[in-house]
């Protein structure tokens, strides 16, 4: 997430110090001893300001919640909000997410959001995609065996080539849907994905089941005048 740069980033983020995990790497296969009560872990992967994780968190209590952010300036948002509802099961990351096996254990998280990623457009940096086959490859180490990973996007290319990914990689994906919000409101939104169904954008939602597998080689290479595109 792109926003401006933010005068009063630093004293803002001290404000909201005792949300933010300023060493994750320390905490590796220890995240629950922030919340020894907890009956599961779910992380979100680019929680922007925040709103869909601050509801998350509220409506269920009895989950820990870690939510990974590497625009400071959108993390400090999301802080607050949870600073201001009182919540005391939801922590925050500034880091990129291409780093989670430095941070997570083996197994050790039982739920992954990935909402509206950047689609990566171009053939050629398909690999940045949060749902390229590298990247579910951390995931299915890092989420246990029959953990899930739920994703949303407006953007349907994206999505299909997400779908594709998942198939390519023998992962079982469930409750599929290219328009979510068709027949009224589901779920927990977050602050993109309200603006985008108000414009009357259709939202594509699936649930990935976890589970190790062998990194499938690499589809052919974008042709000269796809790696030339705009």
């Amino acid at each position: 997430m792109r926003m401006r740069r933010m005068r009063n980033l630093e004293p803002r983020m001290e404000k909201c110090a005792a949300y933010r995990i300023a060493e994750p790497a320390a905490r590796k296969g220890a995240w629950r001893e922030l919340m020894p009560g907890a009956k599961a872990l779910w992380v979100e992967l680019g929680c922007g300001k925040g709103k869909f994780t601050a509801e998350t968190a509220q409506a269920n209590p009895d989950v820990l919640l870690i939510a990974v952010e590497r625009c400071r300036e959108a993390m400090v948002v999301a802080m607050e909000k949870a600073r201001d509802l009182g919540l005391n099961n939801v922590f925050y990351i500034d880091m990129d997410v291409a780093g989670i096996e430095d941070i997570f254990a083996p197994g050790e998280i039982d739920r992954l959001f990935i909402n509206f990623p950047d689609p990566w457009p171009r053939k050629k940096n398909a690999k940045r995609r949060l749902t390229h086959r590298a990247f579910l490859d951390k995931y299915c180490r890092v989420v246990r065996e029959g953990g899930e990973l739920h994703f949303k996007t407006d953007n349907a290319p994206l999505f299909e080539y997400s779908v594709e990914e998942f198939a390519a990689c023998g992962l079982e994906v469930k409750n599929l849907t290219r328009d979510l919000h068709k027949d009224g409101i589901v779920g927990i939104m977050t602050g993109y994905e309200e603006k985008f169904h108000a414009l009357g954008t259709p939202i594509n939602r699936c649930e990935v089941v976890c589970r190790p597998f062998q990194l499938p080689p690499e589809p052919p290479k974008a042709s000269q005048e796809e790696a030339q595109e705009p």
